[in-house]
C-alpha cells in the first residue's frame, strides 16, 4: 500500500467493499462499454445502412464488443488520454484496439454525456439499491428491539426534562418510522430514474435523425431499445446535452434525510448512554479514552453523527450545481459531481452500516430505568392521586393547589438538598387527600403510565412495518462489520 498519497477516508474507514465496487473505475468503464453495444444493437436492429444500402453493424462486430465489456485496457486509455484531454474518446479509442473490426462503429452518433450520463444514471440506481437494501435491515433490526421492549416504561422527554412516561420500544418506533419514511422515498427516487438514452450533443438526436435519414420514428424507438437493453423502462422525454442536474439533487436529497434520520437517533443514544438507560455495543479489548480508562464512550453513535453532517452539507452541492447550468450544458458540473455523488453514497452506506451495528447490539439497563422512573413518578402520578382524592369529596382546586406546592417542595428537596422525592410522604401527611403512604405508593406501577404504548408499537409494526419485511425477506439477514 502506498502511503504517500491521500487516500479518501470513505474508502479506507467507512464504506463497504460493495458501495465502494459501484463506484470503482471497474464499473464505470465496464457500463460504458455495455452502452456502447447497446447503442450498437439497437443501430442494427433499426437497419442502419451505410451509403451503400448495407447494413453497418453487422453481429460479428457486436460480438467483438461484447468479448471486450471487462477486460479494459486502462493504460491505452491512460496514454491516449495524455494526449487528446478527453476521457470518453480515450476509451474508446482503447476499446478500438481491442475491438478492430468494430471499431468504425463505436459510440457511432452519440456524444460523451451518452455514456457518460447514462452511466451515472444506473450508478445511482444500483447504488440507491444497495442503500435500499441496508435500510431495510435497520429497520428489521429494529423492529426486533421495539418488540421486544414494548412494555417496558420509561420516562419520556419533553425538552430533555421528564415528562409523561412511554415505553422503550414506542421511543423505538420513532426511530423506526423516520426510517420508514426514508424507505419510501428511496422506493419513489427509484422509481423516477430513467436514462437519458440517445439525445445527442444539444438534446435534439440531430445526428441520429441525419444516421437514420430524417427517420423520425428511428429515432424514438432507439431511446427505448436502449433503455429496456440497459434494463430501465424508459428515457426521460427531453434534455440537454445532459439530463437535468436536478436528479443528482433530488438524489442526494434523499440521502441527506436517511442522514438527518440517522443523526436524530445517534444523538437520542448518546443522550441515553450519558443516563446510564442505553447503550451501543462497546467490544472487550476497546478503549474509551486515551486519559481516562474507564470510560465507554460512544463512539459509534458519535460517528453516524459526523458523516451525518457531512451528507446533509454534501446535498448543497447538486443543488449548487442543477441551478447554475447554461442552457443546454456547461462543463461546470463535472467535477463537482464526482465527488458530491459518489461520496455522498458511500458516507450513507458507512452511516448505514453502523446503525445496523449499533441497533443489533444496544444493551438495554432496565434497573436504571427503572430507578429513574421511580424517581419521577410521583411527579407523573399526582393528576391520579387528585383524582381518586376528588373522586373521595375533596375539592379538585383546592388539591390541585397543594399538590403543586407540595411537587415545588420535594423538588427543592431533590435539587438543592439532595435528598430522596418525598412528594408522597407530603400528601399523605396531608388529611385533605385521605391517602395513606401504602395507598399512594400501590398508584406507583410504572404500566398504569404509558398510556397506549404498547398497543401502538404493535399496531404500527403488525399493520404497517411487518407487511414491508415480509415483502423483502430475501434481503434480510445483514450483519454489518465496521472496520474501525
Amino acid at each position: 500500500m502506498n502511503n504517500d498519497k491521500y487516500v479518501s477516508p470513505l474508502s479506507e474507514r467507512y464504506a463497504s467493499k460493495e458501495m465502494q465496487y459501484i463506484f470503482s473505475p471497474d464499473m464505470k468503464f465496464t457500463t460504458w462499454r455495455k452502452l456502447w453495444i447497446a447503442l450498437a444493437e439497437t443501430e442494427k436492429e433499426l437497419g442502419l445502412k451505410d451509403t451503400e444500402g448495407n447494413p453497418r453493424i453487422t453481429d460479428e462486430m457486436i460480438d467483438e464488443l461484447k468479448s471486450h465489456i471487462d477486460d479494459i485496457n486502462y493504460e491505452v486509455a491512460k496514454e491516449r488520454e495524455k494526449l487528446v484531454r478527453h476521457d470518453v474518446m480515450s476509451h474508446v479509442y482503447a476499446y478500438g484496439q481491442q475491438c478492430p473490426k468494430a471499431a468504425g462503429i463505436i459510440h457511432l452518433g452519440a456524444t460523451s454525456c451518452y455514456v457518460g450520463d447514462n452511466t451515472d444514471i444506473i450508478i445511482m440506481r444500483e447504488a440507491l439499491y444497495l442503500v435500499r437494501k441496508k435500510l431495510l435491515n435497520v429497520i428489521n433490526e429494529l423492529t426486533k428491539f421495539a418488540l421486544n421492549y414494548k412494555d417496558l416504561p420509561t420516562i419520556a422527554f419533553t425538552h430533555f426534562q421528564p415528562a409523561q412516561p412511554t415505553t422503550v420500544g414506542k421511543r423505538a418506533t420513532l426511530w423506526l418510522h423516520d426510517f420508514y419514511m426514508d424507505l419510501e422515498d428511496v422506493d419513489y427516487m427509484i422509481s423516477q430514474l430513467k436514462l437519458l438514452g440517445s439525445k445527442g450533443t444539444t438534446g435534439t438526436q440531430a445526428s441520429f435523425f441525419e444516421l437514420f435519414d430524417g427517420d423520425h420514428e428511428a429515432c424514438r424507438k432507439a431511446d427505448k431499445m436502449i433503455a429496456e437493453k440497459m434494463g430501465f423502462k424508459e428515457c426521460f422525454p427531453v434534455s440537454g446535452q445532459t439530463y437535468t442536474r436536478k436528479v443528482d439533487s433530488r438524489v442526494l436529497n434523499v440521502l441527506s434525510g436517511i442522514a438527518q434520520t440517522a443523526h436524530k437517533f445517534s444523538n437520542d443514544i448518546r443522550l441515553l448512554q450519558h443516563l446510564k438507560q442505553v447503550e451501543e455495543p462497546f467490544e472487550k479489548n476497546q478503549i474509551g479514552s486515551s486519559a481516562m480508562a474507564y470510560k465507554r464512550n460512544p463512539m459509534r453513535s458519535e460517528r453516524i453523527a459526523s458523516l451525518a453532517n457531512y451528507v446533509m452539507c454534501d446535498a448543497l452541492n447538486p443543488a449548487l450545481v442543477a441551478s447554475t447550468q447554461w442552457f443546454e450544458r456547461t462543463l461546470d458540473d463535472s467535477a463537482n459531481k464526482r465527488l458530491s455523488v459518489p461520496e455522498g453514497f458511500l458516507a450513507i452506506d458507512g452511516i448505514l452500516d453502523l446503525c445496523l451495528n449499533v441497533v443489533d447490539g444496544l444493551v438495554v439497563y432496565e434497573k436504571v430505568i427503572y430507578k429513574k422512573f421511580m424517581e419521577e413518578i410521583p411527579f407523573m402520578a399526582t393528576e391520579n392521586i387528585m383524582m381518586d382524592a376528588v373522586k373521595a369529596g375533596g375539592n379538585r382546586q383546592e388539591l390541585h393547589e397543594k399538590i403543586r406546592t407540595y411537587s415545588m417542595e420535594a423538588g427543592a428537596n431533590v435539587k438543592r438538598e439532595g435528598k430522596e422525592n418525598n412528594l408522597l410522604e407530603l400528601i399523605a401527611a396531608d388529611p385533605a387527600f385521605n391517602m395513606t403512604i401504602d395507598e399512594l405508593k400501590a398508584l406507583m406501577q410504572p404500566e398504569r403510565y404509558v398510556g397506549r404504548a404498547p398497543q401502538q408499537t404493535e399496531e404500527f409494526i403488525n399493520e404497517i412495518i411487518r407487511p414491508l419485511l415480509d415483502e423483502n425477506k430475501d434481503v434480510l439477514g445483514l450483519t454489518a462489520e465496521i472496520n474501525v
